[in-house]
């Protein structure tokens, strides 16, 4: 008889209880407003703020509603409007599109590699082309591309660089940590990132002048003051009159639910990682599989797992995740025709402009992806690769031919 995995792969963590401590705390005080703070009193989430800018080397932090709403803020502040050009990974989630259209800007998008990273050359002529000034670079499922590299083609086209850092909190490449190459690192905090506040997002930069535009875009009124991680108030006088107010704040109970996950990020990572390792292990040299090679500079946070089957169609592929969830193994495959949960891919985004991915569909068409929630032991996760192993094995064994 088959083995048959039991757990669930959207089952999070419970929040610690030192952060529950600190969002009944807040309740109780009716202080939920992130302004709305005693005299003397920072605030959740000024204190957060401070907290990531020290957690990442930025000089400033600013917290707010959600990772989407961060990708938007900082397109706003680097400038981008309507009609502009924004170069983005053809491999992402659609809230980076999104993002994009909804400052009435065009998305270019760029091929990605088998190894899930941007493709630098593709890069490289669509900036010859499309004349476009900003990329919003998607660390797409946490795979981070030669971030040396990207920054010296980008700065010598005069590119902004801002980092969707949504799947990379905690990561680094070449030990400079994630969201820290580009002009502005823009991060989630939505129940299924790598810290949980149901949805919230923050954005950290070194730069005065745009870290006082995002701060007054999300809504400071002329408040700002009451930041610990914001620019001095001289960067805000000739913009505090001519930038909207479009409401995004963060509040103080996700604030309060954050901190104390913060402190333990790092731990967290490395019990990702050990569970990523224990599946890639169970997974290598498998017939059929092509795993995604890490590269030595690249410090991951394998919350989720990629792998390709280059040699199924998509019958097979279709049969394999049949397969496996009847054994209660969660697959998601980004080559279907109809988007399913997560998993859409550039020809679902039809607010934007269609375009031809060739590379791209080659290897979304026999890609697939798991998560790795920390509610899964050691030997779950090894349990589940044999499980997948076993599925994928038998049918590239009985495949025709």
């Amino acid at each position: 008889m088959k083995t048959r995995f039991t757990g669930h792969f959207t089952q999070q963590e419970p929040i610690p209880e030192d952060a529950i401590e600190a969002a009944v705390a807040v309740m109780r005080s009716g202080r939920l407003h992130r302004y709305n703070v005693a005299e003397g009193e920072a605030g959740e989430t000024a204190l957060l703020e401070r907290e990531f800018a020290d957690l990442t080397g930025a000089r400033y932090c600013l917290a707010v509603a959600s990772g989407g709403y961060a990708l938007a803020c900082a397109l706003r502040a680097v400038g981008v409007g309507p009609g502009d050009r924004v170069l983005t990974n053809g491999f992402t989630l659609a809230p980076v599109p999104g993002a994009i259209a909804s400052v009435g800007a065009q998305p270019v998008l760029v091929e990605v590699t088998p190894d899930l990273v941007i493709d630098l050359d593709d890069l490289a002529a669509k900036v010859r082309a499309s004349g476009a000034r900003v990329l919003m670079l998607s660390h797409m499922r946490g795979h981070i591309c030669d971030m040396d590299r990207l920054m010296e083609l980008c700065d010598g086209a005069h590119v902004t660089v801002i980092e969707d850092c949504a799947h990379t909190m905690g990561a680094a490449w070449d030990a400079v940590p994630s969201g820290r190459h580009g002009v502005i690192g823009c991060y989630s905090t939505q129940t299924y990132k790598h810290v949980n506040s149901g949805e919230g997002g923050l954005l950290v930069s070194d730069d005065d002048r745009l870290m006082a535009r995002m701060i007054l875009l999300s809504g400071s009124y002329m408040l700002y003051d009451r930041h610990l991680a914001a620019p001095p108030a001289e960067a805000f006088e000739d913009v505090r009159y001519e930038t909207p107010n479009i409401s995004g704040r963060m509040d103080n109970l996700r604030a309060a639910i954050l901190r104390p996950q913060l402190v333990r990020l790092p731990e967290q990572v490395a019990a990702w990682n050990a569970r990523y390792r224990v599946v890639e292990d169970g997974l290598c040299g498998a017939r059929g599989i092509a795993l995604v090679e890490r590269p030595a500079k690249e410090a991951f946070v394998g919350s989720s797992i990629q792998f390709r089957l280059p040699d199924f169609d998509a019958a097979q592929i279709g049969a394999l995740l049949a397969n496996c969830a009847a054994r209660g193994v969660e697959l998601k495959w980004f080559g279907a025709d109809e988007p399913r949960g997560y998993t859409s891919r550039h020809d679902s985004w039809r607010y934007a402009p269609a375009q031809a991915l060739p590379r791209t569909d080659a290897v979304l068409a026999t890609l697939i992806d798991m998560r790795l929630p920390l509610t899964f032991s050691i030997e779950d996760c090894a349990m589940i690769a044999e499980i997948i192993r076993e599925e994928v094995e038998l049918l590239a064994l009985n495949a025709p031919g």
